[in-house]
Parts: C-alpha cells; sequence; structure tokens
C-alpha cells in the first residue's frame, strides 16, 4: 500500500519560509517523479513543482518560481518544497503526488492527505 505523508505546514507571515516534507512508502521511491500541488478555500487544485524521479529536471508553476524550490533525497524516500517569501496568496492545502513528472493532477496517481499552510500579511 502506497502512503505519501506530508510534515512541516504552519503559520507564517509574509515574506517568511517554510519547508515542507513528504514521507513516501509502499513502492520504489526512486522510481517515479513526485510533485506538489495546492488548493485554496473555493478554488481549484492546482500544480505548484515537479521532480523527476532522478531529480535530475524540476518544473515548476509560474507562481511560485524564483520562491519556492523541490528536491528529493531517494535515500530517505522523501521529497521537500522549500517555500521562501512567502505570500498571502500562497495559503492552502499542500498535497505532494507520485506518479508522473507533470503539471497535470491526472497523471499522479497517489496522495497525501495534505497539509496546511496559511501565510498571514
Amino acid at each position: 500500500q502506497v502512503q505519501l505523508v506530508e510534515s512541516g505546514g504552519g503559520l507564517v507571515q509574509a515574506g517568511g519560509s517554510l519547508r515542507l516534507s513528504c514521507a513516501a512508502s509502499g513502492r520504489t521511491f526512486s522510481r517515479y517523479a513526485m510533485g506538489w500541488f495546492r488548493q485554496a478555500p473555493g478554488k481549484e487544485r492546482e500544480f505548484v513543482a515537479a521532480i523527476r524521479r532522478s531529480g535530475g529536471s524540476t518544473y515548476y508553476a509560474d507562481s511560485v518560481k524564483g520562491r519556492f524550490t523541490i528536491s528529493r533525497d531517494n535515500a530517505k524516500n522523501t521529497v521537500y518544497l522549500q517555500m521562501n517569501s512567502l505570500k498571502p496568496e500562497d495559503t492552502a492545502v499542500y498535497y505532494c503526488a507520485t506518479g508522473g513528472f507533470s503539471g497535470t493532477s491526472e497523471t499522479y496517481d497517489y496522495w497525501g492527505q495534505g497539509t496546511q499552510v496559511t501565510v498571514s500579511s
């Protein structure tokens, strides 16, 4: 059974930083791309960032490019999302997912339960 468990969310002031983690189990982690998505209240889930299975390529939504960094440690079966210069509009539940390397949620087949990120102004 594949499990993804996010952690690291919380409340932060605008301009601050947070680092999200997602620990994976139940499949060979290094064989799959990983992605981060987010969903704000009343909005559709949106793509944030993705990383290839080797970690050699990354892909970001324009809204977070230059502020967020996705990385992975295949030895620890963990993917990270370093979020800097946070803005109130980054407030959302953040989800990690495993599957294909893309910005489309349909290409990911397993999802975590999400972690709340709240950015105050």
